[in-house]
């Protein structure tokens, strides 16, 4: 390792010197603990008892080596302080863990699995130019084995469910909440212990491996949750690791979270090697394809607000951190969770920027959804939510997103958020996400909202799979499918997602904000998308499309087939000098190919 690129933050693979490293007949063990009294290792090899580890190059590292540790075995570091107390730690740097409430670090070799994905590997891009279609999911809720809330399927287990799934309803990527180990399952995995080792809950580090190499092997890319603003606060793992605070801020005003997690402290160097080795070891180790990195307005404002000022640190963590990955794997996916208007998320860090490849847009997500919980009667004056989002849209690159946080906590699912009763839901819901698909911008939808799910998702819980057996619900499925494989074989909806010259209102109406319509274009073909989000029949709607001769008609949402009204439409609608009369439905929308 690269001491010095260790203490000024520039280490990125930490991970190969730190930590348990089965060597020859036995297991060689190392932590970083510059104010520990005394340290010694604990675990299964020799009952318990202590073995004192040394202090190695500058007395900050300590190491010893254990013949009769093997993999498989557990073990921790107990860590003395000045007065002659001690705590029992696991591993930071460890790459198994025992499944909760158990806290034990496991040995284990991280590269014993061989991966058979390497087509995937070489031909894979950040898919700036590409669809991507992101599903995501909470591996222990999607589905479950049984009715008991730990009735979880393995990683192994859960492949050959998942990845039909994904491929049968048209989506090229999914993104996993965070894996890293973690002790509450209420937490989600957002307060994490372990940040080198999957969560057990779902069994081997190997088997995770496997998962991720079976979705490549069918044209599925993975995304991990990534946290790096802040940690679980239990004592038996970074929290005061050495008797300092090590990893976290000392004082509680910057130090503690609105979770009530702890700040990490990326000032430090050894802070920002640890989070940068751990990212790099999940990209390199297993193959994930990029990171969503959680709560990024948190390491750029001070506690994520802005009032209390930019937090230099914390950007300059991030710019160091995504320029090194970047550097190291160039196709990798870095995506950024950030409701803030702090500007060049997006912009390469050579240009002051923090270097993510794409922006969560919640702006577009809060404006939309609020629109369509507004009364219909109410949206003519309202068209401004929606089209806000093109006022802006091409200072940044952004992801759609609408992820777990829109489906819990009292806010309600995303079907249910459309306003009516239940009927008047599944129309706008329709109408809703093609609107969402036509819009510039990469995707992603939470799973259970593909076939309407009503109910909060709870962790504890498996999806409302029984809902498909309703005609409304496995019809909004089908919608869902059919609109992805549009989206994923269309160039006009993915291809120009960041140039001007892919989008275009055709009738953009501030007086009446339910009737609107845009063209999606690229080289390679026009899209003309059309909107009735009125609940009546509206005045027919005159359309002038320059160099068009007719209107290929591709989706509609009020189709019978996916619970609507009218039969599928074969026919093409005719221009007449580019110029069309078009009636839409009320609550519907249109989507046409330009010739």
């Amino acid at each position: 390792m690269d001491f010095y690129g260790f203490y000024t933050g520039q280490e990125f693979e930490a991970y190969r010197f730190l930590g348990a490293h089965p060597a020859g007949s036995g297991t060689v063990f190392r932590t970083f603990a510059p104010s520990a009294a005394k340290i010694s290792v604990i675990g299964d090899f020799n009952g318990w008892q202590e073995q004192p580890m040394k202090k190695i190059y500058d007395g900050n590292f300590w190491e010893l080596e254990i013949p009769e540790a093997q993999e498989g075995m557990r073990y921790k570091f107990r860590i003395y302080l000045a007065g002659g107390s001690f705590r029992d730690h696991c591993d930071p740097f460890g790459f198994s863990s025992e499944l909760r409430p158990r806290t034990a670090s496991i040995i284990c070799r991280p590269g014993r699995y061989s991966f058979r994905d390497q087509k995937w590997m070489n031909e894979r891009t950040s898919s700036i130019d590409r669809p991507l279609n992101i599903y995501e999911i909470h591996f222990g809720s999607w589905k479950k084995k049984g009715g008991g809330e730990t009735d979880w399927y393995s990683y192994r287990e859960l492949a050959p469910l998942l990845i039909p799934y994904l491929k049968e309803n048209g989506y090229n990527f999914v993104e996993l909440m965070p894996l890293a180990e973690h002790p509450s399952d209420a937490s989600w995995g957002y307060q994490e212990t372990g940040y080198f080792a999957p969560t057990s809950r779902y069994g081997k580090p190997e088997e995770l491996q496997e998962f991720v190499d079976l979705c490549h092997r069918n044209g599925i890319g993975v995304l991990l949750d990534f946290v790096p603003a802040h940690f679980a606060p239990d004592d038996y793992a970074l929290w005061n690791y050495d008797g300092t605070a090590l990893f976290e801020y000392p004082a509680a005003d910057v130090g503690v979270s609105q979770w009530g997690s702890c700040n990490f402290m990326h000032s430090r160097g050894e802070v920002r090697s640890f989070l940068q080795s751990s990212a790099c070891y999940w990209l390199r180790e297993y193959h994930f394809d990029g990171l969503r990195m959680d709560a990024v307005s948190n390491l750029v404002y001070w506690q994520g607000q802005p009032e209390r000022g930019t937090c230099q640190p914390g950007i300059q963590f991030l710019q160091n951190m995504n320029s090194g990955l970047k550097k190291r794997m160039p196709d990798i996916i870095l995506a950024a969770e950030d409701s803030t208007a702090f500007p060049g998320i997006t912009a390469p860090v050579s240009q002051g920027g923090l270097g993510f490849d794409y922006k969560w847009d919640m702006g577009w997500m809060n404006d939309t959804l609020n629109y369509f919980r507004t009364a219909p009667d109410l949206r003519a004056d309202r068209f401004g939510q929606l089209a806000f989002s093109m006022e802006y849209h091409f200072r940044e690159h952004y992801l759609l997103p609408l992820s777990h946080d829109e489906n819990v906590h009292g806010k309600a699912t995303v079907l249910q958020k459309m306003y009516g009763d239940y009927e008047d839901k599944f129309p706008q819901g329709r109408a809703f996400y093609l609107y969402m698909m036509g819009h510039p911008g990469k995707k992603l939808n939470f799973m259970g909202s593909e076939f309407g799910q009503l109910r909060e998702w709870d962790e504890r819980r498996e999806q409302d799979w029984n809902l498909l057996s309703y005609p409304k619900h496995s019809s909004f499925l089908r919608f869902i499918r059919d609109l992805n494989s549009l989206y994923l074989t269309r160039p006009a909806m993915y291809r120009d997602d960041l140039s001007e010259d892919g989008f275009r209102w055709l009738r953009c109406c501030p007086e009446n904000g339910c009737v609107f319509a845009f063209e999606r274009r690229c080289p390679q073909e026009r899209l003309l998308f059309l909107f009735n989000l009125s609940s009546r029949q509206e005045p027919e709607c005159i359309l002038e499309i320059s160099g068009a001769e007719k209107l290929v008609p591709l989706l509609s949402t009020n189709w019978d087939i996916y619970g609507g009204d009218h039969s599928p439409i074969s026919a093409d609608i005719p221009l007449s000098s580019g110029r069309t009369v078009l009636s839409p439905a009320p609550f519907s929308g249109l989507c046409c190919q330009i010739l």
